[in-house]
């Protein structure tokens, strides 16, 4: 889906990724995904160590992702029109930092 949105990222920014996207360093050089266990072998601590703190900072994402989600609009399938899609979404996400502020 990442390949298909054609999303033109500056090289300088870094892209934090679930399993989900093993191989996205090929498409964006500067972007992490936690390292696959092998068939048949275990990771080395480096490596399980490495997903842990990749997983640490992800979870702040995932985290606001799940408050915006509480919005209907955002957890389902969009049915209205693309063009009003993000003004939309940062109305929504304006009120989630409206409440972190206050």
């Amino acid at each position: 889906m990442f390949k298909e949105s054609r999303v033109a990222l500056a090289k300088n920014i870094c892209l934090l990724g679930d399993s989900g996207y093993q191989g996205l360093h090929k498409e964006h050089g500067n972007s992490q995904t936690p390292t696959k266990k092998p068939k048949g072998k275990d990771l080395s601590a480096a490596q399980r160590a490495a997903n842990r703190d990749l997983s640490r900072q992800r979870i702040v994402v995932e985290n606001v992702i799940r408050h915006l989600k509480i919005f209907r609009i955002v957890a389902e399938r969009y049915r209205n029109r693309r063009r009003r899609f993000g003004l939309r979404f940062n109305l929504i996400a304006g009120l989630y930092n409206y409440e972190l502020a206050h």
